[in-house]
């Protein structure tokens, strides 16, 4: 086809600046200039879902999912940090992966998600 990745994600926010920083603190994402982010290759999900979905909450548009290589220490860094890890093991699914949730100071969901190793 044409397309080959996503080539970004856009939002708006109270505080650009301010959680700009925070995700590059705290995920290293959009830490170079113009929130450049180098990304290693693997699977990406893009899906719709309804509106009625309960998976993240109905009065947010959007959430986030971050792939990540090592969640346990991840989650150990960020529960350093005071941020708050919401696991829930019915998330995992066998042969995708293991998630936790946290959520940005503006409230946005964001999952993280390792990969099962195939």
């Amino acid at each position: 086809m044409g397309v080959t990745g996503i080539g970004g994600f856009f939002f708006r926010a109270s505080d650009p600046g301010m959680l700009g920083a925070w995700y590059a603190e705290h995920l290293g994402v959009g830490a170079g200039p113009h929130g450049l982010w180098e990304t290693g290759a693997g699977p990406s999900v893009f899906a719709p879902f309804p509106e009625a979905s309960d998976y993240f909450p109905t009065d947010r548009a959007f959430m986030l999912n971050f792939r990540v290589d090592d969640l346990d220490a991840l989650c150990g860094r960020l529960r350093a940090a005071g941020i708050e890890i919401i696991r829930d093991p019915a998330w995992d699914m066998p042969g995708v992966g293991r998630f936790v949730r946290i959520h940005d100071p503006e409230g946005n969901p964001v999952e993280l998600w390792q990969p099962d190793q195939a």
